[in-house]
């Protein structure tokens, strides 16, 4: 099992100090990865518990890649159809390019109604402006030279394209996750209730004849009680979610250090 730990970057501990120290305690741990949110334009009515104060996924991945050395670093999910699509891949490109390759794309078709509404996106198109953006983001990593818009350009420097993991329900995620990406990745649940979604998953990469995506679940352990935690790590690991990303609300970068330690001591050995 893969363990990653939500970097809070909204609210109170998105401060430059409490987000840096947090992002260094994790790279000191054994966890693999460290994961962020997306949100651009929060209504006032929606801001309990970020206060409206969202940091951009984006510009945050590329500040934690010179902040940390060997932690991967993810966005959980990045919201595409906010976005247009060739800086978006060149923003990529780049975290990448300079985090050593340790980025990972948690990429989403988005659901914020007020988001949408302020960004001026038809919030209707969103499946497809999600399928164009992911199909653009392979071309650009496939080829140093593509068009856009009747426009031949280089697409320079192309790492490695970093793994997407598609998040959202079923079934347009899954099959969104088999035709793009590496992986799905749902919030919350049971291991009951992600065994049958994940069959379905394997199901469509066999007729596809593609590799079987993972699965990167987005949950909160019981950090406080080890054995229900590895508990629950091992139901989650039979059904076959291959990551697990532990989220919770924390104050101060110390409880986020008690946490990475927790996971480290406890689910890593």
């Amino acid at each position: 099992m893969i363990y990653g730990l939500f970097l809070r970057n909204m609210g109170p501990q998105s401060a430059p100090d409490i987000f840096t120290a947090c992002a260094r305690a994790a790279d000191r741990s054994a966890i693999d990865e460290l994961w962020i949110a997306d949100h651009v334009a929060i209504p006032p009515e929606d801001a309990e518990g970020s206060g409206g104060r969202y940091l951009d996924p984006l510009a945050s991945l590329a500040f934690l890649a010179a902040a940390t050395e060997r932690v991967r670093i993810g966005t959980g999910v990045l919201v595409l159809p906010y976005r247009p699509p060739l800086p978006t891949a060149k923003q990529i490109a780049t975290i990448q390019e300079l985090s050593g390759n340790r980025m990972m794309l948690g990429v989403g078709a988005g659901w914020m109604r007020a988001e949408f509404k302020a960004l001026g996106v038809d919030r209707a198109s969103r499946g497809k402006i999600t399928d164009d953006t992911l199909a653009f983001l392979h071309r650009c990593f496939d080829n140093d030279k593509l068009e856009a818009n009747g426009q031949e350009f280089l697409f320079l420097p192309r790492p490695p394209r970093p793994p997407i993991f598609v998040g959202g329900n079923a079934p347009h995620a899954l099959r969104r996750a088999v035709r793009f990406g590496e992986g799905w990745m749902p919030v919350g649940g049971q291991a009951s209730a992600l065994a049958e979604p994940i069959k379905q998953m394997h199901a469509l990469a066999d007729e596809s004849g593609k590799p079987r995506p993972e699965t990167a679940v987005i949950t909160s352990l019981a950090l406080d009680d080890p054995p229900a935690a590895r508990a629950t790590v091992l139901e989650m690991a039979d059904v076959g979610v291959t990551r697990i990303i532990h989220t919770a609300r924390y104050d101060t970068a110390a409880e986020f250090a008690t946490a990475a330690e927790a996971i480290s001591m406890h689910m890593t050995s």
